[in-house]
């Protein structure tokens, strides 16, 4: 029997669902103990098949529009937020809902509505058409957001009064890429006015500070998460620009590109927030079964965030 070859895995830590997914998840199945099946969930309650499908199998029916859902079964809408109109449609409708939309999310729209009471226009640093973009402008009139995506795009920014601007961000973005836009912000309009605290939330924060810690050890990275999910798709970024030669994102174990990892001698892996930890675990396993792997867990943060569920579930 051949001996299998030597590897080295750094286990990135943190990694994985952050406070808000779990939050989101829980309340889709105590919705679905409330309730009983079909709960609807307006859009993915958070980025990832592997959570999405066990959910479906429990009960969930996950639509794109409201007008998808009957009104006489709950919906629920995604940790990501929802424009204003959502809710207000469903009131209207006589529905029951439920808010999942991440705390820190919501913090963003309050600091938006804030901003726009005070008569600031708002440029929020975001992806176009990512759920959390569209349901952040959402919060505000058609007009008083400029969406901008990268540091190139703030030299076309025509806004309504140079001097009456405030700016926000999506909250699963690159840390450093996110800086060099809000510094060319700063530097075109001196007087904008930003959030006391980055809106970039905690998870993202550390999950990429974790990746940064490991990338100049390893030869390649594999980062579980889904295509569509934001912040997964950033630590493959920040894995590369950290020095990471490879970065490969997965959905699971199955979509490894082993081809690409022949000849390594050390491996990194983490998984954006969206992502349970069963599925690492597979990652590792599928791992083991070509080469003698020893692991060390990297640790540059610990996460002790809890959010609560809404008080309707909890009645």
């Amino acid at each position: 029997m051949t001996a299998k070859p030597p590897l080295s895995v750094y286990l990135a830590a943190p990694r994985g669902f952050c406070a808000g997914v779990d939050r989101a998840v829980k309340i889709v199945e105590m919705a679905i103990e409330k309730w009983g099946a079909p709960v609807f969930v307006r859009h993915e309650i958070v980025h990832n098949r592997f959570v999405v499908d066990g959910l479906r199998a429990k009960g969930a029916v996950f639509v794109e529009e409201l007008d998808e859902c009957p009104t006489d079964r709950p919906v629920i809408f995604s940790a990501h937020g929802v424009p204003k109109a959502v809710p207000a449609e469903a009131e209207r409708r006589q529905m029951i809902y439920v808010d999942a939309t991440c705390p820190l999310v919501s913090k963003v729209h309050v600091e938006a509505e804030r901003h726009h009471q005070d008569g600031l226009q708002m440029i929020m640093v975001g992806h176009r058409g990512h759920p959390e973009v569209l349901g952040t402008m959402g919060q505000l009139p058609q007009g008083e957001v400029i969406l901008v995506e990268t540091v190139e795009d703030v030299a076309h920014v025509a806004p309504r009064d140079p001097d009456r601007l405030a700016w926000i961000t999506q909250t699963t973005l690159s840390v450093d890429d996110t800086a060099d836009i809000v510094d060319a912000l700063r530097a075109r309009f001196p007087a904008i006015v930003g959030p006391a605290k980055d809106d970039i939330c905690y998870a993202t924060t550390n999950r990429q500070a974790a990746v940064k810690a490991i990338a100049p050890r390893i030869d390649a990275l594999l980062v579980v998460g889904a295509p569509n999910s934001s912040n997964s798709r950033r630590l493959v970024e920040v894995g590369r620009t950290a020095g990471c030669a490879y970065a490969q994102l997965v959905r699971e174990a199955a979509d490894i590109d082993w081809r690409a990892l022949e000849g390594i001698r050390s491996l990194g892996v983490t998984a954006g927030a969206s992502a349970p930890e069963v599925l690492v675990n597979e990652v590792i396993d599928a791992v083991r079964a070509r080469y003698d792997v020893s692991v060390e867990i990297v640790e540059t943060a610990q996460e002790r965030v809890e959010f609560k569920v809404p008080r309707v579930l909890r009645a």
